[in-house]
Order: structure tokens, then sequence, then C-alpha cells
């Protein structure tokens, strides 16, 4: 047995930790089946004393268990080991440290300064302080902020692997801070700055471009903490003392991108200025840090029609181009940015609307490595100019977002659904930088809610999100109130609030990470927020008990309405309000039951069968028909269990009529989407799911695949079939939002579904698709790595399950009644089968022109229909395809289902 992956605050020992009750996880292995957690033992201590002996604790808990010591000392470092017995008698441990920051923010002696610069100069401002260390260091520690985005450089070098420092927050109320040891950096005579770049902070944001939301001047706050040898210690502040400048950047906003000037450096000097700052608003970065986690070389460059030289780096991504150039004293190099090409192959700029996006470049005559610093670009190729007789040109493009940890993997026999998996990804490596946004190229780049909302699973199964969630989390809390709502973009700068499926974000978010992780403080810091909007709109709400006024963004950007009326599709905007409602309402009981608040949950428990009384009696007749018979009508009904049970059948049919009625596609936008292959799958309409997933043709997943997209699209047909674009000015090829079909790739193809939070108990129920016989799914668990690798294929069925040791799993293999219960190990299945996954030739989705091309066919109608290709009508039928045919003529699809199993047999 071994104990591995010992963390603390979700990280791999923690440098300048703040959290006073740190929690500790781990895992274990065994190569003995059936292996559990008997007990567990913490030890915390310093190079002096233990400050923490838990004690043998009989208990097979190992994730985030809280530390009940000693209160932590500021800046120390603490030795930690955990001791498990298994219930084979086995004993291991693993050991582990954490270094403590600063736990008051308050006791920080540095003064926020800006500087007296015109507003006339727009350069980014560079801070600065020259010191002296005569004796030698034990250690040094840079605690470091800004209102704006900041690079530190020490003695010249770059301070630290992060980007775009300290991150958007809801700055007036919650401003992250970031600490770098530098203690090996120090010399006798040291130079520091700091330069700082206008960011969200003070630069332009927003689709209306407009500067300062947050305030006209960008500022710096930094305080190094030496101690020496001697244990004497110093410390540099931020304060009057420090001198400010120009430096080469010239301009630099994240929308229009960055110019540095190396040749003609010319220098100003100003005043600081110490400024009005509350010291308490300081935490401690909670999130993973914006790196670059990736460079990819160009796949090609080449010279458009337009005689444009374009290079092409292979995927749409969010980042920027690092150039190597040896250009002349004073040439002009100039970047531009673009996510794809026009159908005649030029460069095409539209999707990011005013953010330009060029990063400007002038050379001072040496060799020199380029790359722009405050800013980021939604890309795939990039236009040059002036790049005329250069020498060692190379080019990189910089993937950049928060530095989460990979833990879903998913890979199936198909490659077009393995690139849709990895679109899905790479759409939210693109939008996860620092926050969730909706796109990471236009003028936008904004948290909506709505989108991470419907996406939250998703991510989850891809990334450990908890870290990223939980920051974000904190500004839906200071930016939302009972009076006002949720607000529709987190941080807000729009100040338009409270729209269902946008606003529920309050409360779906921090269910989704205590579901995923078995984070319970995620619930207990977000308690107030979210049933604060569940009393929002209780206190909205009619005397129906319905909330049924306000603006609402319905199914957003559904096909199934003319989108020139309001984009918003055509399901009743306030059915999928109330929908909303009620599924957030019991997710607050959930959570008031998990808190211990025993008189919440029956409270809010009391609310949902109040409000869901009214729903029914609003939106369904008394036979079971609802009053928007849409797809996303339908699919709300069924996924959060709001149709009485007698009209589930019903609603069902609904469903299914409706997608054939679209030829076997979907119609939904943002709302209906993530939940239409659930919905069909948990109600007996597995293979119709299916058929949505591997549909080809517009609109579906796989049709941007097969038009070269190597991320998600906004629009299911952003780019349309003659290679033209969607010209409605909303049209990113990077948003992640209907890229929430991975949720349903990971529970229900591979089948892994949590039982309980955190997987401690799960269920692995995987279910066949026509057109993949092979999936391999891993999920790297708070437990350990889940796994279910299936086969169907050749007349047999094989299943290999990865049970983790700890845990217990649910197995209900394919074509088999009974279900196995399993605890740790490595499970391998092998069984005859007469199912066979490749995709038919003839299917419902075929036109009745395609089946009579065929001399069988036409033979067999004539045989088991006389006369029905004598119809006039047959020739306009032709193009139909059947199953739009048959929504028509219902009665006639066990004549065609039995003719395309003949001529497929």
């Amino acid at each position: 047995m071994e104990v591995y992956d010992l963390k603390i605050e979700y990280q791999a020992a923690p440098f300048a930790l703040a959290v006073r009750k740190p929690r500790f996880s781990w895992k274990i292995k065994s190569n003995e089946k059936n292996t559990y957690q008997t007990s567990y033992q913490i030890m915390v201590k310093t190079a002096e004393n233990v400050v923490w002996d838990s004690g043998v604790v009989p208990s097979e808990d190992a994730v985030l268990i809280t530390y009940q010591g000693r209160a932590l000392q500021d800046e120390t470092t603490y030795q930690v080991t955990v001791s498990v017995k298994d219930n084979h008698g086995n004993q291991a441990h693993a050991s582990t440290h954490f270094t403590t920051g600063i736990f008051d923010a308050t006791k920080f002696t540095a003064k926020m300064i800006s500087h007296t610069f015109p507003e006339t100069i727009t350069v980014p401002p560079v801070f600065m302080r020259d010191f002296h260390c005569e004796k030698p260091i034990a250690k040094a520690v840079i605690y470091a902020t800004s209102l704006g985005v900041y690079e530190l450089t020490l003695n010249h070098a770059k301070v630290g692997d992060i980007y775009l420092a300290p991150g958007w927050t809801s700055y007036h109320h919650h401003l992250q801070y970031q600490a770098y040891d530098v203690t090996e950096c120090l010399q006798s005579s040291n130079h520091l700055e700091m330069t700082v770049g206008n960011g969200w902070y003070a630069g332009v944001l927003g689709f209306e471009m407009k500067k300062h939301h947050y305030g006209d001047k960008v500022a710096a706050f930094l305080q190094l903490n030496i101690t020496y040898e001697d244990g004497s210690k110093e410390v540099i502040a931020t304060d009057e003392s420090w001198q400010v400048k120009t430096g080469v950047i010239q301009s630099s906003e994240l929308y229009l991108g960055e110019t540095i000037n190396t040749y003609q450096v010319n220098e100003q000097q100003a005043q600081v200025q110490v400024i009005e700052f509350h010291p308490e608003i300081l935490t401690m970065q909670a999130n993973e840090p914006i790196r670059i986690t990736q460079r990819l070389a160009p796949v090609k460059e080449f010279t458009t029609p337009k005689g444009e030289r374009v290079i092409d780096f292979g995927q749409n991504m969010a980042g920027w181009v690092e150039v190597k150039v040896k250009g002349k004293a004073g040439q002009k190099l100039m970047i531009e940015h673009a996510e794809t090409l026009d159908k005649e192959g030029n460069f095409y700029k539209e999707t990011l609307r005013q953010a330009i996006s060029v990063d400007t470049y002038i050379c001072d005559g040496q060799l020199q490595i380029f790359r722009p610093h405050f800013t980021f670009h939604g890309f795939r190729y990039i236009r040059l100019t002036g790049f005329e007789k250069v020498e060692n040109l190379e080019f990189t493009a910089c993937v950049l977002h928060s530095d989460m940890q990979r833990i879903g993997h998913f890979t199936t026999s198909n490659p077009k659904i393995n690139r849709l998996q990895e679109n899905i990804t790479w759409g939210q490596r693109s939008n996860f930088i620092d926050v969730p946004t909706d796109c990471p190229q236009r003028d936008e780049r904004l948290g909506w809610t709505g989108d991470a909302q419907v996406f939250s699973w998703t991510a989850a199964y891809n990334y450990n999100v908890a870290p990223f969630f939980e920051k974000w989390m904190k500004d839906v809390a200071y930016e939302s109130s009972l009076e006002l709502g949720v607000p529709h973009v987190v941080p807000d700068i729009l100040g338009s609030y409270s729209s269902s499926a946008w606003s529920d974000v309050a409360v779906i978010v921090p269910w989704v990470v205590y579901q995923s992780y078995g984070d319970i403080r995620i619930l207990e810091n977000a308690w107030q927020t979210m049933h604060e909007w569940v009393d929002y709109m209780t206190n909205h709400a009619g005397e129906n008990h319905l909330w049924q006024t306000g603006f609402q963004y319905g199914d957003w950007l559904a096909l199934d309405k003319e989108e020139s009326a309001d984009r918003t599709g055509a399901t009743d905007k306030y059915l999928i309000a109330n929908a909303y409602y009620l599924y957030v309402t019991d997710l607050v009981r959930q959570t008031a039951e998990v808190l211990g608040k025993t008189k919440e949950a029956a409270y809010y428990q009391e609310l949902y069968k109040k409000v869901l009384a009214s729903f029914q009696e609003e939106y369904y007749t008394k036979t079971g028909r609802i009053v928007s018979e849409t797809q996303t009508g339908a699919i709300l009904s069924l996924y959060f269990n709001l149709a009485k049970e007698k009209d589930r059948t019903r609603i069902l049919q609904t469903l299914i009529t409706n997608i054939e009625n679209h030829k076997n596609h979907l119609a939904t936008g943002f709302v209906g989407t993530p939940y239409i292959c659930h919905a069909l799958s948990e109600n007996g309409a597995h293979d119709l799911a299916g058929t949505l997933m591997m549909r080809e043709d517009y609109p579906s997943w796989l049709y941007a695949v097969n038009k070269g997209a190597t991320t998600i699209w906004e629009r299911w047909d952003s780019i349309k079939p003659d290679g033209s674009f969607d010209e409605s000015g909303m049209n990113s090829l990077n948003h992640y939002a209907y890229g929430s079909i991975g949720d349903w790739l990971y529970r229900k193809v591979a089948g892994i579904n949590q039982t309980s939070p955190g997987y401690k108990t799960f269920v692995i129920r995987p279910q066949f698709v026509k057109g993949i016989d092979e999936v391999d799914a891993k999920l790297d668990s708070p437990y350990g790595t889940i796994g279910c690798h299936w086969i169907c294929h050749d007349g047999k069925i094989v299943v290999d399950v990865t049970v983790p040791a700890n845990t217990t799993a649910e197995v209900y293999l394919p074509e088999k009644t009974e279900s196995v219960t399993l605890g740790s190990g490595s499970y391998h299945y092998e069984y005859p089968t007469t199912t066979d996954l490749t995709l038919a030739r003839f299917s419902l989705n075929s036109t009745l022109g395609e089946l009579l091309a065929e001399e069988k066919a036409v033979n067999l109608l004539n045989t088991m229909s006389p006369g029905m290709l004598d119809n006039p009508m047959i020739e306009f039928a032709k193009g139909m395809t059947l199953v739009e045919m048959l929504g028509a003529a219902p009665e006639a699809r066990p004549l065609f289902e039995a003719i395309i199993q003949q001529l497929n047999e």
C-alpha cells in the first residue's frame, strides 16, 4: 500500500499559504483488491515543535481534512506527515511541507503607489527601487499586486512564471496578491522594477470599448520581506521613496494589443503618488495563476490570394506569439491575429469585432525576442507586416490560461468524436483565463455567468476547477445581493442582473464543485448567495408563486425561432425561468441538508412543492401537453423532473417527434443543449441521443469538426456550408457553451457518474453509440484514477474497469441485467454479443430518394405496399429524410424500418 499525491488546499507543497485552517488530501493505492483506509493520522510540525497531531482517526476520509492544531504563524515552513492504515493491515505514510504567507493583510507596511503622469501619457508606468543587501540572506519573499496587471523584474530578470497578475476580480471588494520566493535572486546591489499595464482595471473593456471601469490610473503594491542568516529582517515596500518612469512598452490594451519600441526609448520621469487603499480587501491568490502551458510551432506559412503573409499555428487558442528576430534598427514589425480565413483563403478578422489585436515591435538592430506583456489574443492565424529582410526569424504561439490540473481524458475509436473532445478542452483552456469568459478574441471576453453555468459539469471533468471556481465565486458573492439578484457577468461591468440560467450560476457552480471534489467549504462560503438568489426569485414571484417578470435570455441562440426577433428561442422564457427556479431551489434544499441547516432545508422543501404545483398547473395541460412544445421545453420537463410521472411518456414522445420533425437534428440553444442527450438517454431514447451526437450536417457538433473547427463555436453555423460566415456581429469561433456535451460523453458513453461527493462511491454504466466501437475514459478523482475502457467489436464485448482504493463502484456492464459492486482494483470482462456498432449505410436519416436508388428497396416497396410508388407525391418526397416523411405518416414506420434492415443486411 502506498500513500501518494498528498496536497494541501489542492496544492503540492504550497508556498505563502494564507489559509488559517488548511485542508489535507491524499490518495492510496494497493496491489490488493478491495482496499480501503481504516484510519489516518496527520502530523504537522515546525523545525522545533509539533503544532498538530490528529491522533489515530478511524475513518475512510482522505479528502480535504481540516487542520485542527495551534494557530499557524506567518512566513513559517511546516512539515506534514500523513500515516494511513488499510483493511489488510498495511501501513504507509507520505510527507510534504507548506510555507505560510501573511494571514492578516493589514500587517503589510507597503502603500499603494500611483504616478503623476498626465492623462495624455498612456505608457504603462515602471515603478522602481534600488536597494542593497549587506549580509547573507536566509529567505526573501516578494508579495505583490496592482490596480492593473503587472510584471516584476529583479536585477533585469523576470520574477516568476505567471502572467497578467493579479488577474481580474471585483477590484473594489477583492484584490488578489501573489508571492514569489526570490531568495536566490538577490545580490549585494539590487534593482527592482514593477511595470503595470491597464489590464481589466483601467483599460478598454466591454463591447462599448469603454475605459476606466474601476479607476483611471494604475497603481502598484509590493512588499519584499528579507530575513538574514543572523535572524535580522528588512522590509522593502512601495512608498514615496520609489521612482517611476516610462519604459519600452508604449501602449498595451487587452483588446487592442501592445506596442514595444526598443529603438527609441523615450524615458520620462514622474513623481510617485501614494493613493488611498484599504489592505483589508487583499487576499492571497486562491486559484492557479495564468501561465504559458504549451508552446506551438507554426504548421504552415503561406501567401493568401490577397498577397498577405500569413502563418497558421494549426489550433485556435488564447495567448500570444513570441517572435525571435534580428531586424534593422528602427524596423517596425506588426503582427495581427485572427481565428480563421475567409472562404477565399484570406485573413479574416471580423470575428474580433473592434478588438483589433495588433502587436507592434520596433527593433534595435540586435537579435531580440519579443512578446507582449499585458494583453492576450484569441487566434489561430497571424498576418505579418514589415518583416522583410529580417534574420533569425522564429515564431512560437504561447498558449495562455489558468494553469489548472488536467484530470479527465476521453478517447474513442472515432477520430471525429476525438476531435470534438479536443475542441471542448481547447475551448475551456482558451476561456478559463482567471475568470470563465465567453470568448477570448473579440471586444467582450467577459465572465458570462450563463456560459460558465451550463459548462461547469464538463469543466469539472476535464480539469480540477475547484480553486478556479472558488476564486470566481467570491466575486459572484461580492457582486450579488438580495435586492438586485445575480449579475449576468462577473466581475460585473455591465450592471445587468437576474436572468434564469445565467444567475443560477450562484447555486449550480458551488454544487458542481462539491459533487465533483467533495469540497464542502465552497457550499459554506456560497450559502448566503445561493439561498438569496432563490429568495430573490421568490420575492419577485406573483400570487401564483411563479417568477414571470423581467428580462430573460431564454434558450439563447436556439434555432427554433427567427433570430432577428430577439435571439431567445421559441421556448416560453418564463417556463425556462421557473424550471430553473425549481431546479436551484431543490439544490439549495440539498445544500441546507449538507450544511446541517434543518430549518432552512424544510423551508426550501415546502417552497419547492408549492412552486412545482403552480408550475405544473401553468405549463402543462391535464393530459400532459406542454405549453411550449419545443425541444427545450420537453428537455427541461424531463431532465429537471418537473412533469408528473403519468405525463413523462407523452413529453418524451413530444421531444422525439420534434427532433424527427427537424430531420433528427437538435434545435436547442444555450439552455437545452447541455441536457438534450441526457434527457433522451435517461428516458429510454439513448439511440436517438447517439444519433444526434453522430450527425455531421448542420446543426450538429460534428458539423463544426467537418468544417475544420479546433474549438467549439458560439453558433451551430458560425461558418456556413458554403464557407461564408454568420454576419450578425456575434460569431465567436471559440465559445465553450455548446461543449457542455462533454458531460454526456463522460457520464453516458463512458458511463462514469459520482453517487457521493468526490466519487467516494460511483457508478460505471457505459452505453453504446452507433459509430463508436471503443471508448477509453479516465478520471483522476479525489481518491485516484477511475477508468472505463470498453470495446464492442467482432461479436465480442470487452470492458476494463479501474476502481481506485478507498472507493466503491456499482458497475453495470452493457447488455447485462444485473449490476456488480466492486471495491478497488482492476477488472476485466469479456463476453459475446450480436451487437454491431458500425454505422449502417441506410437509416431513417436517409432520404427517400437514396432508398429508391436501390433496386431491392423498390422491389420490397412494391411487394409490401403495392401502389405506393405510383403516388404523384413520391417525386416531391424523394428529397425528404425518412424520419421527416414519417412525421407526417407515422403508420409507415414499420414498413420502412423493415426495408432499411434488409438493405443493411
